[in-house]
């Protein structure tokens, strides 16, 4: 089969561009996404760019299947389509068992929020601040990072000069505090009429 010399210099240069395509690096942004869907949303769409560092105890990185994922309905303004759509996500899962959290955050995580877990040891992360069950879902994984993150960030401890500040701060508002008790005492008991002695 014969290829007119057009034809040939078609396919040259498709072979070409094929060629640079699969040099670059490949990333894909639908037109329907999510931030061009609901450019309003109080949730935060786009998300930063995250390296994750070796050192880091958390990647950022949830297993799904390890979360035990609940749909209900959603509480609310919303017309008939609130009963007939389930759009409420519950997250849970066990703290204990979770293999995929360091020991040192989850350690951490039942210190700040052992009062939030369930009798079962379940910590639950509740969403229902759209209407959209992805959204939702995206908004529980969301606080999830961050109930992580807070506990695997380790506050330093303040110098003895900052401790010593902060002392003084708190023994000044106590002393006017008793001041100003004083003085409202003190005027509500000048608005008394005198004790005649009879």
């Amino acid at each position: 089969m014969a290829f007119s010399p057009l034809r040939i210099s078609f396919l040259h240069k498709a072979i070409q561009n094929y060629g640079t395509l699969l040099s670059r690096p490949l990333g894909y942004k639908s037109s329907v996404s999510l931030d061009t869907l609901y450019p309003n949303s109080s949730l935060k769409l786009s998300t930063p760019s995250f390296n994750p560092d070796p050192k880091e105890k958390f990647s950022g990185f949830i297993p799904i299947d390890k979360l035990d994922i609940t749909y209900s309905a959603s509480s609310g303004p919303g017309g008939q389509n609130v009963n007939k759509v389930h759009t409420k996500v519950d997250l849970r899962f066990k703290l204990s068992d979770a293999d995929w959290i360091h020991p040192e955050i989850r350690e951490k995580m039942l210190e700040l929020h052992g009062k939030k877990l369930t009798r079962e040891g379940y910590l639950i992360v509740r969403s229902d601040a759209t209407r959209s069950q992805q959204l939702n879902l995206a908004d529980c994984l969301r606080k999830l990072r961050e109930i992580i993150r807070d506990a695997a960030v380790t506050k330093p401890e303040p110098s003895p000069e900052t401790q010593e500040k902060i002392r003084q701060r708190h023994l000044k508002a106590a002393r006017l505090r008793v001041a100003v008790k004083r003085e409202e005492s003190l005027k509500r008991a000048m608005k008394q009429p005198p004790v005649l002695d009879l």
